[in-house]
């Protein structure tokens, strides 16, 4: 009886965007680019944050990107260099349970097509 490799496993990233325009075109390169499966865009979003030692509040579309382990560092490096922001927020944290098709489905549309 063999030992069976368990399944890559799936990430969430987040990511803010200035308004919809960009958090779109984002969404779209990334998807097509098979750097993610799907990419959900959260507007209203209002963010309170500390830059250059002032306190900012702006409103904001947040991404929601299910992507792979395999992925994760390409799908931040693409996020830098098309993203407005001088430090664009990408945070990765790995889904441990959901839907088993899901899931597949996910690692299948960020699969390479070599």
């Amino acid at each position: 009886m063999g030992t069976q490799t368990p399944p890559e496993a799936v990430y969430l990233t987040f990511c803010t965007c200035p308004d919809t325009q960009t958090a779109q075109s984002l969404a779209q390169s990334l998807v097509s680019e098979r750097l993610a499966a799907c990419v959900n865009l959260v507007p209203g979003l209002v963010s309170v944050y500390r830059w250059q030692a002032k306190i900012e509040t702006d409103t904001e579309v947040l991404l929601i990107i299910k992507t792979t382990e395999r992925q994760v560092a390409a799908l931040a490096a693409r996020i830098e260099t098309l993203h407005p922001y001088e430090v664009p927020e990408v945070i990765s944290h790995p889904i441990t349970t959901g839907n088993k098709h899901y899931l597949d489905w996910v690692r299948q549309c960020t699969a390479n097509n070599d």
